[in-house]
């Protein structure tokens, strides 16, 4: 096109200056004459737009933009039906190229079904596609489609290599230019250097610029051109490049195809899609070389003498780095399926049709089916089947199952596992486990199915029958404890019954204490048959009761409980409080507090001798004032006995449960667990003469108004 007589030939003849960038249509206003193609404002715009370049953007070679209105163009509004975007250049003072492109949609809100409204305007009404549509109009018809990079750079190449061609003809007539008609064989010399100069210098930009690497070297191999991704990749400036051999500046083992590439192009042999390695430094070096595709281009000199090689290159370190890890995956593949260890599972792969493209050793040694038997059948129907052929399954039922985890991995859900049994060709029979999970191709397309079959070792399977027996073990158990917790019912009901009646007969004052602790003993027995769930209170997620009770009759319970053993081993059992405690009335869960402070003291009376000494409760009460209508009881409970007193491997499964923990360590545990659902703490404390389980817990005081709430008569 710019071989032709320019700049006129280039409107009028083809191809012309549309092809060289998108438009709707283009102009040239040359020497005050106007050249027009496609859709164009009128002569007199054309004109008009002219003048207002010259008064408003006179210091500039062009003007591009995506909306006459924004760019100020006071002709703009009777415009917009035709034109709304400009490109612009200046190819002399007075004359101009020009593109033009109409309004068109850059984003658009649909409503959805005209009847149905999905979506609405900026005020909150509902839109529809056609309102949608007009509102889109009303934003777009002011503006074109933005003007590309790529495009201007082709725009300004044109520009440079016009302006290039024409020079002043009369500088006193306007300063039009027009094309210089060498005179002489020498001045057309001199004007087809000054084009191929210019071409030249826009082919170096267009070659530093460019997306692609591209490098090259003089016929000695030394490095003459180096563009900006080339440095990108390798992290060498050009400048430190420039001048260096290629060959050190590629690795080892590109060496030689280097070489062939320069050896061919000595005689003009250009070479196509040889991968080479580029050596990477500074912040690049960490990651490795770069691999490129490379096709060579010969450069020649006026003489048409080969002077060096361009090389044009693609950069394939991405695609190299995934190939090189699938081609590691295939090797580790084959490596696992195809490995005769033992400590390799027996696998089988099938196809979406359910055909079997793989069976490793293992599971030869398993089914006793060879591979080259087992390739290309059916797993269901002829590998296994309910036949005497193949790997035999018990019933219809199996061989459905099977089927059922095949379809839905190859349907692409995840079936879980499945117990799968089966007989061998020698007729004995295995039970597995089967796993089964998708195969997928390169696009994600499902392909199949990769299976494992996990079968128990002796070890495993002796194991198992020992955990099979601790279960049964456990569950005799349990139901021996719930026969037990049964057969209590009966005689706690009758322990109650009694009660009721002594409750209305005339007693003493302290045969009503006493049968008040009878009634609480009864009442925490209660309590504790329904404590079956031994985790709730492991992990402190039971809920405790609050009810008012008096501490008094909770620890003359609690002694109670203790005279017993005391007296069968001669130990006296005292009590050590102040008076205030007969009289305190406080609000928690009495039944759980006499259970702790019952089991610490069954247990230092279990380890304590008869000469040792007496063992004493003994309890230091503490109230504190909470606002003005209430407070609370901080209580000290010791239980003091003579030294050396509970062992030390007993205290620690009191605080640190274990699977070997005895009766009493389980006892102890439960209970300082039981006082930590309460707020409260467990100590135990060492002396030089005396032992001491401490429990510290608080509860709130009962006012002496309140209603004083008497022990529970309800039936077990």
């Amino acid at each position: 096109m710019l071989l032709r007589e320019a700049p006129v030939a280039i409107f009028t003849q083809s191809p012309n200056v549309m092809d060289l960038v998108k438009c709707d249509g283009t102009a040239l206003y040359y020497q005050n004459q106007l050249w027009v193609l496609g859709s164009t404002p009128s002569e007199a715009e054309i004109r008009s737009i002219v003048t207002w370049l010259q008064e408003n953007h006179d210091g500039s070679t062009g003007l591009s933009t995506d909306s006459l209105v924004e760019a100020g163009y006071p002709g703009a509004a009777a415009l917009r039906e035709v034109v709304c975007g400009m490109a612009a250049i200046k190819i002399s003072s007075k004359d101009f190229i020009f593109w033009f492109r109409a309004h068109t949609a850059k984003e658009i809100k649909w409503g959805g079904r005209k009847h149905k409204t999905t979506d609405g305007d900026e005020n909150g009404r509902k839109m529809h596609p056609r309102s949608s549509f007009k509102a889109f109009l009303e934003v777009v018809k002011w503006r074109s489609v933005p003007w590309e990079d790529v495009e201007m750079d082709a725009i300004h190449s044109l520009q440079l290599i016009l302006r290039g061609s024409l020079q002043d003809e009369d500088a006193n007539k306007n300063n039009v230019r027009s094309i210089v008609k060498a005179p002489s064989e020498d001045t057309k010399k001199i004007q087809g250097l000054l084009e191929l100069r210019t071409v030249t210098n826009e082919m170096v930009r267009l070659i530093e610029t460019a997306t692609a690497p591209i490098f090259a070297v003089d016929i000695y191999g030394n490095i003459n051109g180096w563009n900006n991704k080339v440095a990108e990749l390798t992290g060498l400036p050009v400048m430190e490049a420039i001048g260096r051999p290629l060959v050190d500046l590629v690795m080892s083992d590109s060496v030689e195809v280097v070489k062939q590439i320069l050896d061919s192009a000595l005689p003009g042999i250009e070479e196509q899609n040889l991968e080479i390695k580029l050596k990477t430094f500074n912040q690049q070096e960490c990651n490795g070389p770069i691999i490129l595709m490379v096709n060579s281009c010969c450069s020649r000199d006026l003489s048409d003498k080969v002077v060096g090689v361009c090389f044009v290159a693609q950069d394939l370190t991405g695609q190299k780095m995934i190939m090189d890890k699938y081609t590691r995956i295939q090797g580790d593949y084959v490596a696992i399926v195809k490995n005769p260890s033992e400590l390799i599972p027996p696998i089988f792969m099938i196809n979406d049709l359910g055909s079997c493209l793989e069976w490793n050793e293992a599971m030869q040694k398993i089914t006793g089916m060879k591979r080259e038997d087992a390739i290309d059948k059916l797993l269901i129907g002829e590998i296994f089947t309910l036949h005497e052929y193949g790997c035999r399954v018990k019933d219809h039922a199996t061989l459905t199952k099977l089927s059922i985890l095949m379809n839905t991995v190859i349907s692409g859900q995840d079936p879980g596992k499945l117990l799968f049994g089966f007989f061998d060709t020698y007729g004995k029979y295995v039970e597995s486990l089967l796993t089964a999970k998708k195969r997928t191709n390169a696009e994600g397309k499902i392909t199949g199915a990769l299976c494992f079959l996990h079968v128990a070792s002796p070890e495993l399977q002796h194991a198992l029958q020992v955990q099979k027996m601790s279960e049964q073990a456990a569950t005799k158990s349990f139901k021996e404890l719930t026969y037990i917790r049964q057969e209590l019912r009966n005689p706690l009901n009758g322990m109650q019954f009694t009660h009721n009646l002594l409750e209305h007969s005339e007693l003493t004052e302290e045969q009503r204490q006493l049968v008040a602790s009878n009634v609480l003993c009864q009442d925490q027995l209660k309590k504790i048959l329904h404590d079956t769930d031994l985790e709730s209170i492991e992990q402190c997620y039971m809920d405790m009761n609050m009810v008012e009770f008096k501490l008094e009759e909770a620890l003359n319970t609690v002694l109670m409980q203790g005279m017993s053993l005391g007296k069968e081993k001669r130990i006296s059992v005292e009590r050590d409080w102040p008076v205030e405690v007969s009289c305190m009335y406080l609000y928690g869960d009495n039944l759980r507090l006499q259970q702790v402070l019952a089991d610490y003291l069954t247990c230092t009376l279990q380890f304590t001798q008869p000469a040792e000494g007496p063992i004493v409760l003994q309890v230091i009460p503490k109230k504190e004032n909470i606002g003005s209508g209430m407070q609370i009881a901080h209580l000290e409970f010791r239980i003091v006995h003579p030294a050396p007193g509970v062992p030390e491997a007993l205290i620690q499964e009191m605080f640190r449960h274990s699977p070997e923990v005895s009766r009493e360590g389980l006892g102890l545990y439960i209970c300082q667990k039981l006082v930590k659902m309460m707020s409260g703490t467990v100590q135990y404390l060492r002396e030089a003469d005396s032992s001491s389980f401490i429990v510290l817990v608080e509860f709130p005081v009962a006012q002496l108004s309140s209603k004083r709430s008497k022990p529970s008569t309800s039936k077990f």
